[in-house]
């Protein structure tokens, strides 16, 4: 049996899953916590990732392994390999002022032409901006910027400060897959390529590819999806003692939305809610996708096809809010919700509780509306937590719908996807049948996937057994929803 393993490096947690090669089987797993915030030095991922692999049993029979990271975060290290400063996150919004100011410099047309994404402040282009002006000594420090997948992946095959690792800081050997280069606002899908143009205007200094000649702040290469970072040469020193030994193929690794498509085994007419801290909408698409609106971004996945895809920050943050609120856990919160009648009897939560990617409103609250004498309990708000969590990625649904993607499979995810209630209530305000995987890691899965295609040059197709709940629409619970948040955009 040959062993792969696949890391996610969530904002949550590292998970490691260790999986037979050839059939997908999983044979064991670990995990370790990541900590709060929006802003976090990058070492935590690292001793966490030792953690989560010493949790599975370790690496010594395992042949190739591959990390799928949370997008966006902006990693940027010195001459010397050492991180600057903590990175800013997918969710930090500081750099919503800055995302305002690319796209006014350029127009919406303009950078979805180039990049197929208009800038908001999820994407290390703007945050690259922010520290520019918000920290200009930082900024004058930068030698290579990377995204926490690249990172992680450079320091498992033995690069990082000279007195932390066995290779030193070798800057040119960083190198990250398309799918993560995607989402950085300076890297075009459908040319497979940089723009420098986008990165000096992001960060004000020139920029040079991993290998090659050219400005002075590195990026990392791109590797292609079935290839590999590379291979060690020696045993690398994990934090807590394990070992990444010699020998171990270490794949190209991916974005954490493209690894969870890759684990599911996406393809044309698939579209998949993912329902963790924030929620995503996505799908794979063999042709480009263009949406000025900026709603739908237009991100490469891990295989070489399109990715487009919504992401909203609220979605199970939602059910903890309101469930800390009631003093009850998701199950108990779903209980309540289901002895509510669908739509809440008028009750809508519009959930922006730390703002909103999409729609772009990252200085927004959330608004409960509705409330009469009636529906204020504790049945009708916990219903009405589980429909505006419901209903802001229905809309991302219909946003990718827009662009010209079919969906034929509606796949449903991610912790809260677990829930009863959730899948229920899916069911009605998407309004179609929702099929529901067996509960596993899939964005770990889809990095064990990269890995073993990097070890035997062939994509493996796993079995993936899945569970549906028939559609039950009520049309008028997303109607209610839409009216909420024209109110409380237009007050």
């Amino acid at each position: 049996m040959s062993l792969v393993a696949g890391v996610d490096s969530s904002t949550q947690s590292c998970k490691v899953t260790i999986r037979d090669a050839v059939t997908g089987a999983v044979v064991r797993e670990g995990r370790a916590s990541h900590p709060d915030g929006t802003s976090v030095d990058p070492r935590h991922w690292w001793d966490a990732l030792g953690t989560a692999i010493a949790d599975a049993g370790g690496l010594d029979d395992v042949a190739a392994i591959a990390v799928a990271g949370q997008q966006h975060g902006m990693v940027v290290l010195d001459a010397d390999g050492v991180v600057i400063r903590d990175a800013l996150l997918w969710n930090d919004v500081r750099s919503a002022d800055a995302a305002a100011q690319m796209v006014e410099e350029l127009g919406r047309e303009a950078w979805v032409t180039r990049t197929g994404l208009v800038p908001v402040a999820s994407f290390t282009g703007t945050k690259l901006r922010w520290l520019r002006d918000a920290e200009p000594d930082n900024a004058r420090r930068v030698a290579a910027v990377a995204l926490p997948h690249d990172w992680l992946s450079w320091r498992l095959r033995g690069y990082g400060p000279a007195d932390e690792s066995p290779l030193g800081a070798d800057l040119d050997a960083l190198a990250t897959d398309g799918s993560d280069a995607s989402g950085t606002a300076y890297w075009d899908p459908a040319r497979t390529a940089y723009d420098p143009e986008l990165f000096e205007l992001a960060l004000g200094r020139s920029m040079r590819v991993a290998g090659e000649s050219g400005g002075d702040v590195l990026v990392p290469r791109v590797v292609e999806a079935d290839q590999a970072m590379g291979t060690l040469d020696t045993d690398v020193p994990l934090p807590g003692g394990g070992v990444a030994h010699g020998g171990l193929v270490v794949g190209a690794g991916t974005g954490d939305n493209a690894g969870a498509a890759l684990g599911l085994g996406l393809g044309p007419g698939d579209v998949a809610v993912s329902l963790g801290t924030s929620g995503t909408v996505f799908g794979v698409t063999d042709t480009a996708v263009a949406d000025p609106s900026g709603t739908v971004a237009g991100f490469a996945d891990a295989t070489g096809a399109r990715l487009p895809i919504v992401t909203t920050l609220n979605a199970a943050r939602v059910l903890e809010v309101i469930g800390g609120l009631l003093g009850v856990d998701h199950g108990e919160l779903g209980e309540l919700a289901l002895a509510a009648p669908a739509g809440a009897d008028g009750l809508v939560l519009v959930p922006y509780f730390v703002g909103e990617r999409t729609p772009n409103r990252p200085d927004a609250t959330a608004s409960l509306l509705g409330m009469t004498p009636a529906t204020t309990d504790r049945q009708h708000l916990a219903r009405a937590a589980v429909e505006g969590m419901l209903c802001a990625l229905a809309d991302g649904l219909a946003a990718v719908e827009a662009t010209g993607v079919t969906v034929e499979r509606l796949l449903l995810i991610g912790g809260a996807a677990r829930n009863e209630a959730v899948r229920t209530i899916a069911a009605q305000v998407f309004g179609r049948d929702v099929h529901l995987p067996e509960p596993g890691e899939y964005v770990a899965a889809g990095a064990a996937k990269q890995a073993a295609w990097a070890l035997t040059g062939t994509l493996p197709s796993w079995t993936l057994d899945t569970t549906t709940v028939a559609a039950d629409p009520h049309p008028e619970v997303l109607e209610r929803y839409r009216a909420a948040v024209n109110h409380q955009t237009s007050s």
